[in-house]
């Protein structure tokens, strides 16, 4: 199976032995403690998880700075996009060696982990411009992901981290929610060695599902891993519940026994576009992955960043040593009237544009709002069927 990012076995930050672990919690309770961004929270999960190896905790400025700049920690580690605790007031923690970090998304902000801090910086507007400019590509404050980013505060605290528990996600999605090393452990008793990752935040439609097809035929690969995000998004998102439902109803209809495995990790969706399909691409790797699915608009947001940034990015900005796991590129999507099945645009010369069905994502929103099924050259029915109910409902 693949390397871990960055070391030849996986480091996660979660305490597993239980006495170790009680003991920490305890120690959280007398420690000064600051609840975190939610942002810092999912940092702190993903790092727990292994997902983040080799990181053992959160950045320094000039780390933070390196790589929103460079895509490289100051000593040289390949890394996208800063894995960073920012905090708006430092007061409560000043002059402590070793805090509590509170968690904002479970009732009583119990810790979700403990850090040692080696020191708190403050950020600049100008520094945090140039960091959000170089992560996201604007600075507008319409792009959701900036006006979180701009809206964590001014203060970076770094330092080693110790992770007690995985937040809300191992209670709200206990048969989703996996760890790097518990993916890497299944596909070791599913005997698989090679590995397709497709990343969602969205239910699948058929364009989804063909190209999750594709990919396991083009690369050769053992298995395919849908891997959905479980954390916050944008106002209007499929909840990550109804998304997970959906998502399962169609593996089981639609595809081949023991040739998928669906989990989910717990993060906040960013929206940045070509730098977090970077970040997907590291932590997949971590999982055990051998390719992951780039398509049109990875990890994008309305007009803000072009439809193949996040693979040109890879070509451009991604060095060909810094990464062991591939990229397997998906182009435009479509039903094809012709053929009677979904393909690759590309590969469709001799069709015109009248040959295709084709389907926004608002279209298709709008088209459950009012209770309509998808066409079912667009979506399973089985698929729109959960989503209406959902549509429904609100």
């Amino acid at each position: 199976m693949i390397k871990p990012h960055g070391s030849t076995s996986l480091n996660p930050l979660f305490v597993a032995d239980a006495t170790a672990r009680g003991q920490l919690v305890q120690e959280a309770r007398e420690l000064p403690h600051i609840t975190v961004s939610s942002a810092a929270a999912a940092n702190a999960v993903m790092l727990g998880a292994g997902y983040f190896n080799p990181l053992t905790g959160y950045m320094t400025k000039a780390d933070a700075l390196a790589v929103a700049r460079d895509l490289r920690t100051t000593d040289g580690l390949f890394w996208p996009i800063p894995i960073v605790n920012i905090v708006a007031d430092p007061e409560p923690i000043r002059g402590a060696a070793r805090i509590a970090l509170g968690d904002p998304n479970v009732e009583g902000q119990p810790a979700v982990a403990v850090q040692d801090v080696e020191g708190i910086e403050e950020i600049s507007d100008a520094e945090m411009n140039q960091m959000v400019v170089n992560i996201f590509g604007t600075d507008s404050e319409e792009h959701p992901g900036v006006a979180t980013f701009k809206g964590l505060g001014r203060y970076i605290v770094h330092g080693p981290i110790q992770v007690l528990n995985f937040s809300y996600f191992e209670h709200d999605f206990p048969d989703t929610f996996r760890t790097a090393q518990s993916i890497r452990d299944e596909f070791a008793e599913r005997g698989w060695d090679k590995v397709v990752a497709f990343q969602t935040r969205n239910p699948m439609h058929r364009a989804h599902e063909a190209v999750c097809k594709m990919a396991l035929e083009a690369t050769g690969a053992d298995g395919l891993l849908i891997h959905m995000l479980l954390g916050k998004l944008k106002p209007g998102d499929v909840p990550a519940a109804v998304r997970d439902a959906a998502i399962r109803r169609m593996v089981d209809v639609y595809f081949p026994p023991n040739t998928v495995m669906i989990a989910g990790y717990g993060f906040d969706m960013m929206y940045a576009g070509p730098r977090e399909a970077v970040l997907h691409a590291v932590f997949r790797q971590n999982a055990g992955c051998s390719y992951l699915c780039v398509g049109r608009d990875h990890a994008g947001v309305g007009d803000f960043y072009g439809a193949f940034d996040s693979q040109k990015i890879f070509d451009e900005k991604v060095p060909a040593d810094a990464l062991e796991i591939d990229i397997f590129r998906a182009d435009h999507t479509a039903f094809s009237k012709k053929l009677g099945r979904v393909v690759m645009m590309r590969d469709a010369p001799d069709h015109t544009k009248e040959d295709f069905v084709i389907l926004s994502g608002t279209a298709v929103r709008e088209m459950l709002g009012r209770g309509e099924a998808p066409p079912e050259e667009f979506s399973r029915p089985e698929v729109a069927e959960i989503l209406m109910d959902h549509y429904r409902s609100r």
